[in-house]
Protein backbone atom coordinates (compact mmCIF):
# COMPACT_ATOMS: atom_id res chain seq x y z
CA UNK A 1 0.00 0.00 0.00
CA UNK A 2 2.79 2.33 0.51
CA UNK A 3 4.06 1.51 -2.85
CA UNK A 4 0.78 2.40 -4.53
CA UNK A 5 0.99 5.85 -2.24
CA UNK A 6 4.10 6.62 -4.12
CA UNK A 7 3.11 5.51 -7.50
CA UNK A 8 0.36 7.71 -7.42
CA UNK A 9 1.57 10.62 -5.98
CA UNK A 10 4.23 10.36 -9.18
CA UNK A 11 1.13 9.77 -11.90
CA UNK A 12 -0.18 13.49 -9.87
CA UNK A 13 3.41 15.23 -10.37
CA UNK A 14 3.42 13.84 -13.94
CA UNK A 15 -0.04 14.87 -14.73
CA UNK A 16 0.62 18.22 -13.20
CA UNK A 17 3.58 18.48 -15.16
CA UNK A 18 1.24 17.66 -18.51
CA UNK A 19 -0.80 20.46 -17.62
CA UNK A 20 1.75 22.79 -17.22
CA UNK A 21 2.73 21.78 -21.11
CA UNK A 22 -0.90 22.10 -22.37
CA UNK A 23 -1.80 25.07 -20.20
CA UNK A 24 1.50 26.78 -22.59
CA UNK A 25 0.39 25.53 -26.00
CA UNK A 26 -3.14 27.34 -25.55
CA UNK A 27 -1.68 30.00 -24.46
CA UNK A 28 0.57 30.56 -27.20
CA UNK A 29 -2.64 29.31 -29.78
CA UNK A 30 -2.30 32.85 -31.24
CA UNK A 31 1.66 33.09 -31.38
CA UNK A 32 3.45 33.82 -34.97
CA UNK A 33 5.68 30.55 -35.69
CA UNK A 34 5.16 29.15 -32.13
CA UNK A 35 5.16 25.51 -32.03
CA UNK A 36 3.57 22.87 -29.68
CA UNK A 37 5.06 20.92 -26.88
CA UNK A 38 3.82 17.03 -26.51
CA UNK A 39 4.68 15.26 -23.31
CA UNK A 40 6.14 11.79 -23.43
CA UNK A 41 6.34 9.85 -19.90
CA UNK A 42 8.52 7.06 -18.63
CA UNK A 43 7.80 4.09 -16.94
CA UNK A 44 9.89 3.74 -13.33
CA UNK A 45 12.24 0.69 -11.83
CA UNK A 46 10.54 -2.50 -10.86
CA UNK A 47 10.66 -4.12 -7.93
CA UNK A 48 11.37 -7.97 -9.18
CA UNK A 49 9.70 -10.08 -6.42
CA UNK A 50 9.38 -13.29 -8.28
CA UNK A 51 11.64 -13.05 -11.54
CA UNK A 52 10.60 -15.67 -14.63
CA UNK A 53 12.71 -17.94 -15.72
CA UNK A 54 14.01 -19.08 -12.19
CA UNK A 55 14.06 -22.59 -11.03
CA UNK A 56 10.97 -24.27 -9.72
CA UNK A 57 12.38 -27.33 -8.62
CA UNK A 58 12.15 -30.88 -10.26
CA UNK A 59 13.55 -28.96 -14.08
CA UNK A 60 10.85 -26.80 -13.70
CA UNK A 61 10.89 -23.11 -14.58
CA UNK A 62 8.77 -20.10 -13.42
CA UNK A 63 6.97 -18.90 -16.44
CA UNK A 64 5.99 -15.83 -15.76
CA UNK A 65 7.37 -12.87 -12.91
CA UNK A 66 6.17 -10.95 -10.24
CA UNK A 67 6.85 -6.80 -10.83
CA UNK A 68 6.04 -4.25 -8.73
CA UNK A 69 5.83 -0.64 -10.71
CA UNK A 70 7.35 2.79 -8.76
CA UNK A 71 5.23 4.88 -11.13
CA UNK A 72 5.93 7.01 -13.82
CA UNK A 73 7.57 10.17 -14.74
CA UNK A 74 8.11 12.93 -17.21
CA UNK A 75 10.94 11.85 -19.92
CA UNK A 76 10.59 15.10 -22.88
CA UNK A 77 8.53 18.01 -23.50
CA UNK A 78 9.42 17.79 -27.35
CA UNK A 79 8.75 20.54 -30.15
CA UNK A 80 6.21 19.28 -32.67
CA UNK A 81 7.52 21.28 -35.93
CA UNK A 82 4.51 20.48 -37.91
CA UNK A 83 3.81 23.19 -40.43
CA UNK A 84 1.03 25.75 -39.31
CA UNK A 85 -1.72 27.80 -41.05
CA UNK A 86 -0.91 30.31 -42.75
CA UNK A 87 -2.59 33.88 -42.99
CA UNK A 88 -2.49 36.45 -45.46
CA UNK A 89 -1.36 39.77 -43.89
CA UNK A 90 -0.76 41.92 -47.29
CA UNK A 91 2.79 43.56 -45.36
CA UNK A 92 5.83 43.46 -47.54
CA UNK A 93 7.88 42.36 -44.95
CA UNK A 94 5.80 39.58 -43.78
CA UNK A 95 7.10 36.43 -44.48
CA UNK A 96 6.18 32.75 -43.97
CA UNK A 97 8.47 29.25 -43.67
CA UNK A 98 5.72 26.77 -45.82
CA UNK A 99 8.32 23.56 -45.36
CA UNK A 100 10.86 23.06 -43.24
CA UNK A 101 13.45 25.91 -42.40
CA UNK A 102 14.58 29.05 -39.98
CA UNK A 103 15.31 32.34 -40.38
CA UNK A 104 18.55 32.94 -38.72
CA UNK A 105 19.11 35.83 -36.72
CA UNK A 106 21.87 37.60 -34.68
CA UNK A 107 21.54 38.14 -30.70
CA UNK A 108 22.71 41.05 -28.74
CA UNK A 109 25.74 38.89 -27.60
CA UNK A 110 26.60 38.30 -31.39
CA UNK A 111 25.39 34.76 -31.12
CA UNK A 112 22.99 33.00 -33.47
CA UNK A 113 19.29 32.04 -32.77
CA UNK A 114 16.70 30.62 -35.12
CA UNK A 115 12.89 31.35 -35.84
CA UNK A 116 9.96 30.80 -37.61
CA UNK A 117 8.29 34.14 -36.45
CA UNK A 118 8.38 36.31 -40.40
CA UNK A 119 7.21 39.15 -39.05
CA UNK A 120 10.09 41.18 -40.54
CA UNK A 121 10.50 45.07 -39.58
CA UNK A 122 13.19 47.85 -41.35
CA UNK A 123 15.12 49.69 -38.35
CA UNK A 124 16.60 52.92 -38.74
CA UNK A 125 19.51 51.88 -40.07
CA UNK A 126 18.14 49.90 -43.21
CA UNK A 127 17.96 46.46 -41.67
CA UNK A 128 15.84 43.85 -41.68
CA UNK A 129 14.93 42.66 -38.23
CA UNK A 130 13.10 40.78 -35.79
CA UNK A 131 10.06 42.87 -34.08
CA UNK A 132 12.49 42.69 -31.23
CA UNK A 133 15.17 44.57 -33.33
CA UNK A 134 17.70 42.02 -33.63
CA UNK A 135 18.81 41.53 -37.46
CA UNK A 136 18.66 39.02 -39.58
CA UNK A 137 21.48 36.59 -40.89
CA UNK A 138 22.02 34.55 -44.40
CA UNK A 139 22.13 37.43 -47.10
CA UNK A 140 19.88 39.61 -46.14
CA UNK A 141 21.06 43.63 -47.13
CA UNK A 142 19.94 46.83 -45.96
CA UNK A 143 16.93 48.86 -47.32
CA UNK A 144 17.77 51.73 -49.14
CA UNK A 145 16.03 54.66 -47.70
CA UNK A 146 15.13 55.53 -51.72
CA UNK A 147 13.48 52.30 -51.99
CA UNK A 148 10.01 52.38 -53.24
CA UNK A 149 8.76 48.45 -53.31
CA UNK A 150 10.05 45.14 -52.17
CA UNK A 151 9.51 41.80 -53.44
CA UNK A 152 10.17 38.55 -52.42
CA UNK A 153 10.11 35.15 -54.33
CA UNK A 154 9.27 31.75 -52.96
CA UNK A 155 13.15 30.86 -53.83
CA UNK A 156 14.50 33.76 -51.50
CA UNK A 157 15.40 36.24 -54.33
CA UNK A 158 14.75 39.62 -52.72
CA UNK A 159 14.17 42.85 -55.05
CA UNK A 160 14.33 46.03 -53.48
CA UNK A 161 13.07 48.52 -56.16
CA UNK A 162 14.30 52.27 -56.12
CA UNK A 163 13.17 55.67 -56.51
CA UNK A 164 15.25 55.83 -60.06
CA UNK A 165 13.58 52.93 -61.31
CA UNK A 166 16.76 50.82 -61.19
CA UNK A 167 16.71 47.57 -58.77
CA UNK A 168 18.62 45.44 -56.52
CA UNK A 169 18.68 42.22 -56.19
CA UNK A 170 20.28 39.56 -53.80
CA UNK A 171 19.60 35.52 -52.30
CA UNK A 172 18.75 35.17 -48.83
CA UNK A 173 18.64 31.26 -47.16
CA UNK A 174 17.33 29.47 -44.41
CA UNK A 175 18.69 26.86 -42.04
CA UNK A 176 17.43 23.71 -40.69
CA UNK A 177 18.97 21.15 -38.48
CA UNK A 178 18.78 17.13 -38.90
CA UNK A 179 16.85 17.38 -35.32
CA UNK A 180 14.90 20.41 -35.04
CA UNK A 181 12.92 18.78 -31.90
CA UNK A 182 16.52 19.33 -30.03
CA UNK A 183 16.81 22.61 -30.12
CA UNK A 184 16.33 24.42 -27.02
CA UNK A 185 13.39 27.25 -26.89
CA UNK A 186 14.65 30.50 -25.27
CA UNK A 187 11.52 32.45 -25.91
CA UNK A 188 10.68 35.12 -27.86
CA UNK A 189 9.90 32.72 -30.98
CA UNK A 190 13.63 31.67 -30.68
CA UNK A 191 15.75 28.73 -30.46
CA UNK A 192 18.89 27.78 -29.88
CA UNK A 193 21.29 24.69 -31.46
CA UNK A 194 21.97 22.29 -29.11
CA UNK A 195 23.93 19.06 -29.54
CA UNK A 196 20.72 17.01 -29.95
CA UNK A 197 19.70 19.13 -32.91
CA UNK A 198 22.96 19.19 -34.88
CA UNK A 199 24.99 21.41 -36.88
CA UNK A 200 22.95 24.30 -39.12
CA UNK A 201 22.51 23.05 -42.54
CA UNK A 202 22.10 26.57 -45.08
CA UNK A 203 20.21 26.10 -48.13
CA UNK A 204 17.95 28.36 -50.27
CA UNK A 205 14.33 28.18 -50.25
CA UNK A 206 11.91 25.87 -52.33
CA UNK A 207 15.00 23.26 -53.05
CA UNK A 208 16.72 20.75 -51.46
CA UNK A 209 13.66 20.00 -48.97
CA UNK A 210 13.78 23.69 -47.84
CA UNK A 211 10.16 25.43 -47.30
CA UNK A 212 9.52 28.11 -49.79
CA UNK A 213 9.06 31.83 -48.29
CA UNK A 214 5.68 33.44 -48.73
CA UNK A 215 5.83 37.21 -49.24
CA UNK A 216 2.56 39.32 -47.69
CA UNK A 217 1.93 36.26 -45.05
CA UNK A 218 2.34 34.98 -41.37
CA UNK A 219 2.82 31.42 -40.38
CA UNK A 220 0.69 31.07 -36.85
CA UNK A 221 1.15 28.37 -33.98
CA UNK A 222 0.28 25.29 -34.85
CA UNK A 223 -1.43 24.23 -31.80
CA UNK A 224 -5.00 22.29 -32.57
CA UNK A 225 -7.09 24.11 -30.14
CA UNK A 226 -9.64 21.18 -30.27
CA UNK A 227 -7.27 18.33 -29.59
CA UNK A 228 -5.50 20.80 -26.70
CA UNK A 229 -8.98 21.02 -24.86
CA UNK A 230 -9.42 17.11 -25.06
CA UNK A 231 -5.56 16.31 -24.05
CA UNK A 232 -6.52 18.37 -20.67
CA UNK A 233 -9.55 16.96 -20.14
CA UNK A 234 -7.65 13.09 -20.11
CA UNK A 235 -4.67 14.69 -17.94
CA UNK A 236 -7.33 16.33 -15.21
CA UNK A 237 -9.20 12.86 -15.08
CA UNK A 238 -5.64 10.67 -14.93
CA UNK A 239 -4.91 13.43 -12.10
CA UNK A 240 -7.88 12.93 -11.07
CA UNK A 241 -7.43 9.19 -10.74
CA UNK A 242 -3.88 8.70 -9.49
CA UNK A 243 -5.76 11.23 -6.35
CA UNK A 244 -8.19 8.60 -5.83
CA UNK A 245 -5.81 5.60 -5.24
CA UNK A 246 -4.01 7.60 -2.65
CA UNK A 247 -6.75 7.96 -1.01
CA UNK A 248 -8.33 4.38 -1.35
CA UNK A 249 -4.31 3.01 -0.24
CA UNK A 250 -4.90 5.69 2.65
CA UNK A 251 -7.95 4.25 3.83
CA UNK A 252 -6.61 0.93 3.66
CA UNK A 253 -3.69 1.73 6.14
CA UNK A 254 -6.29 3.57 8.23
CA UNK A 255 -7.96 -0.04 8.64
CA UNK A 256 -5.27 -1.81 9.63
CA UNK A 257 -4.43 0.84 12.05
CA UNK A 258 -7.78 -0.16 13.82
CA UNK A 259 -7.19 -3.59 13.79
CA UNK A 260 -7.80 -5.08 17.10
CA UNK A 261 -5.56 -7.94 18.76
Amino acid sequence: MLLSLYSAATGMEAQQTNLDVISNNIANVSTTGFKKSNVEFQDLLYHNVRPSGGEAGGGNIVPTNVQLGNGTRVISTSKVFSQGQIKETGQKLDVAIDGNGFFRIERPDGTDAYTRDGALKVNANGEVVTSDGLPLRDGWQPVPQNYTDINISSTGFVTYSLADGSTQSFQVQLTQFANPSGMKAIGRNLYVETEASGQPILGNPDENNFGAMNQGFLEISNVNIVQEMVNMIVAQRAYETNSKSIQTSDSMLGQVNQLKR
